[in-house]
């Protein structure tokens, strides 16, 4: 089961972009562009795992809607355009799970989602693609209902790739995040591995090249 997500953001540009990334990442979203129309909303449908809230909203903002989304359990992520540290201390302290100021990168974003899912015990921990099923709890990796043997490395790149599906993925994140930021070894260590995923799960053409940037995971 998806992870579902809600977003109330006035701005279109933004709330498109965050929805469009959302879905790429394989999460359920519904949005709203006003926040008393969310509130409203959210009286007959309150089955959220997360809440994305602009803070500056028609109708009710982000901090009023913050009592509301406390009431049903919805843990929530700020994302505003709001740079003082009034605004974030006052977020934190009404009980925030993490608060992102706007422009933000889309990977950043969906990070700081998964961690925030991850804490409050709502991170649905199984990623499919095609008939690839890969569960982070008990590291299996299934394709066509039989088990497939990757090594830790491997399955950690597929695991990142996953994260980030449909999104262009540089070699450096990868290696930040699989091999952690002090890791002094070159990045064609990334293409040896994705070279291994690519022939143990039948993925050489889910799995693109980037010319000059990294890799995309794509799953239409």
């Amino acid at each position: 089961m998806k992870n579902r997500i809600l977003v109330v953001e006035d701005d279109a540009a933004i709330r498109d972009a965050v929805l469009l990334n959302l879905q790429f990442a394989d999460y359920d979203a519904v949005a709203f562009d006003d926040g008393r129309k969310a509130a409203d909303a959210l009286e007959d449908d309150h089955a959220f795992d997360l809440a994305l809230l602009d803070i500056m909203l028609p109708g009710m903002d982000g901090f009023e809607l913050f009592g509301i989304m406390e009431r049903f359990g919805i843990p929530v992520i700020y994302m505003t355009a709001k740079t003082d540290s009034a605004s974030e201390i006052k977020g934190l302290r009404d009980g925030a799970e993490d608060y992102i100021v706007k422009p933000f990168d889309p990977l950043t974003l969906m990070v700081r989602i998964e961690k925030v899912l991850k804490r409050v015990g709502k991170w649905n921990a199984v990623y499919r693609v095609k008939d690839i099923v890969v569960n982070t709890e008990t590291h299996t990796v299934t394709k066509g209902g039989e088990s497939i043997e990757l090594q830790p490395l491997e399955f950690d790149v597929l695991v990142a790739l996953l994260r980030h599906k449909n999104m262009t993925v540089s070699r450096e994140r990868l290696l930040n995040e699989v091999w952690g930021f002090d890791y002094l070894g070159e990045t064609r260590m990334v293409d040896v591995k994705i070279s291994a995923l690519r022939k143990k799960l039948d993925l050489e053409d889910a799995i693109r090249s980037i010319h000059k940037l990294g890799y995309r995971l794509e799953d239409r």
